[in-house]
């Protein structure tokens, strides 16, 4: 098929049947175990992935865990317990603030975040973002903390690179913190820790090693985040999750994925990842999606420079060989 608009269009019922036939021989036949455990994050991915599970092993045979921490978005456990009641599947959760606090305490990550806004205080919130209009305009990609104050101002300051490191391990403890969790329910039963990266976060390096992408199996690392949203449709996944931004929901105040991390909205972002991935050239990329090539190459770029800044995610641990 030529590139164009059309170039991601999947048949949702044919992926379906493969994808439940590639569960159910890693879990029956590779993995020798009985179910599988999907975290649920009120998410568009996990939704899809515990959908996908039920039709390849049945509603028994899959455990949803709701995982929150005292900084989470209420509304990702609402729509969690929701879908779960939807697809009728083995539901629980757990609050994991304290496994969290035990590895970094809250307060310990406020005082370095006083050491960059000193009026960061009870009652604000804070997140960390990057510009998103990289196909409008050249802009540096630097992240900036913005802080909400208790009476709804907000402070904003550019981070360096040490500052971005310290945020982001104080983030990442509660993606592993989750895990944790994860791998504890399916070893206690016998199952096994599904993934839920695709192919868009997969490419880029957006998860977290040892934390979402520490898991058993991943069968939606090959789908375009746009092929998931098609998958959800004709799963049935909940309109709330399918119409909700997707976040990474690991800050205090909330933030979507495009600023977060991809910087593009997501109706354009998969092509233009799809072109870059498969070397179609910025002209032709450009003239199918009525974009100028400097934007094209403008995406191209960031693409290049995320892959490589996280192709160390996407490998296992270097080893020495024998003597």
């Amino acid at each position: 098929m030529a590139f164009g608009p059309d170039i991601l269009k999947i048949d949702p019922e044919h992926e379906t049947r493969r994808i439940a036939a590639f569960l159910q021989e890693q879990v029956k036949t590779v993995y020798r175990r009985s179910g599988i455990v999907v975290g649920l994050s009120g998410g568009i991915d996990s939704a899809v992935m515990s959908e996908l599970a039920v039709r390849a092993l049945g509603r028994e045979a899959v455990v949803g865990l709701v995982l929150p921490e005292g900084e989470s978005n209420p509304v990702s456990s609402s729509y969690a317990r929701a879908h779960a009641e939807k697809m009728g599947i083995s539901c629980r959760e757990v609050d994991i603030t304290a496994t969290v606090d035990s590895v970094m305490p809250y307060a310990l990550r406020d005082e370095y975040i006083r050491s960059l806004v000193p009026e960061y205080g009870p009652g604000c919130r804070y997140n960390i973002s990057l510009p998103t209009d990289l196909l409008e305009r050249e802009s540096f990609s630097f992240y900036v903390i913005q802080v909400q104050l208790a009476d709804g101002t907000m402070k904003k300051k550019r981070l360096g690179f040490e500052a971005f490191r310290a945020i982001t391990s104080f983030a990442n403890i509660k993606i592993r913190a989750r895990m944790l969790h994860l791998y504890s329910e399916a070893e206690r039963r016998g199952y096994v820790v599904a993934g839920t990266t695709n192919r868009t976060e997969f490419l880029l390096g957006d998860f977290c090693k040892y934390g979402d992408g520490g898991t058993d199996i991943e069968a939606l690392s090959h789908l375009y985040k746009n092929q998931i949203y098609q998958l959800a449709d004709c799963l049935g996944v909940i309109p709330e999750i399918i119409d909700r931004s997707p976040s990474p929901d690991t800050f205090s105040l909330p933030v979507t994925d495009q600023e977060f991390f991809f910087r593009i909205p997501f109706e354009k972002l998969d092509h233009l990842l799809y072109a870059w991935e498969h070397g179609i050239g910025i002209p032709e990329t450009a003239s199918a999606l009525g974009l100028s090539e400097d934007a094209v190459k403008r995406a191209f770029t960031d693409f290049t420079a995320k892959s490589r800044a996280t192709a160390h995610l996407r490998v296992m641990p270097y080893c020495m060989e024998p003597a």
